[in-house]
């Protein structure tokens, strides 16, 4: 009982510190963790993936998925700290005028924003955390298998590129996103206590959305990756740029978590790229 009342009042204490009285120091400090923790892996890429090469995607899945998810936490957090400023968002706070306007397109609703407490921001959701890593990690052998199985279909040579690059695009955007952003959404919305009313419910209000809004960013990125990234960097290339496409979908996943939820078992978060 008294380790429990010392960690809740450690937790409060650090939940109450802000770095330029905007960013919450616990979100800055698990970030720079985690960037650590990349660096790492980015120095020994090449050993770690020659000696375990499935091991080392998963990893680096769970890590990249884990700094979008904080990167998510953190925009949310900014934002209703400035909505808590006397008079709201202030015209000379450019940074939060600009997640406002993030908020515009995906808006986040006032139960969600503005919790019991209104001295502070929600705290730091380590479960949540653990669920976009632990979806990261899951997801890493089937991703990998995916790649490889497109690089041995449609081989790129000096003498053929472009083409066989097309093909594996769209095979991944047609075959692959579809699928994964399905999966994403099934398995967060489980994970967060959902059954299949809920899961249907989720499908239902964020699959399409989603889905076109995979159309329009990861077709160019995968050309990218496809023509120009070895099969082995091919995974940690997308799982980087899907940094801001994970922290996309934690958003637009939280947002649909309205007053229309309390109908239904509650709804999750996360999709990493594709």
């Amino acid at each position: 009982m008294a380790w429990e009342l010392t960690r809740r009042r450690f937790v409060r204490a650090i939940n109450s510190k802000f770095i330029f009285d905007r960013v919450p120091l616990l979100h800055a400090i698990i970030f720079f963790i985690e960037m650590a923790i990349v660096a790492r892996l980015v120095s020994r890429f090449n050993a770690y993936y020659d000696e375990r090469p499935l091991l080392t995607m998963m990893v680096t899945n769970a890590v990249l998925g884990g700094i979008a998810d904080t990167v998510a936490q953190t925009i949310t957090s900014v934002r209703q700290r400035a909505l808590r400023k006397p008079g709201g968002v202030g015209k000379d706070d450019s940074l939060a005028l600009e997640i406002h306007e993030l908020d515009s397109k995906n808006p986040l609703y006032d139960r969600d924003l503005i919790p019991a407490s209104k001295a502070l921001p929600p705290p730091f959701d380590f479960e949540r955390l653990t669920r976009f890593m632990a979806y990261g990690f899951a997801m890493a052998p089937l991703q990998f298998k995916w790649f490889s199985f497109l690089s041995r279909a449609f081989p790129i040579t000096k003498d053929s590129a472009f083409g066989p690059a097309m093909k594996r695009v769209a095979f991944d955007q047609l075959i692959f996103a579809p699928f994964g952003i399905a999966c994403f959404f099934t398995a967060m919305t489980i994970a967060e206590g959902g059954g299949r009313r809920a899961v249907a419910h989720k499908l239902r209000d964020m699959y399409v959305p989603t889905l076109k809004a995979n159309f329009v960013v990861w077709p160019a990125v995968q050309i990218v990756n496809f023509r120009l990234m070895p099969v082995q960097f091919q995974l940690p290339f997308v799982s980087t740029v899907g940094i801001a496409w994970t922290a996309y979908l934690s958003l637009t996943n939280a947002s649909e978590e309205g007053p229309e939820a309390n109908a239904a078992p509650r709804s999750p978060n996360i999709r990493l790229s594709d």
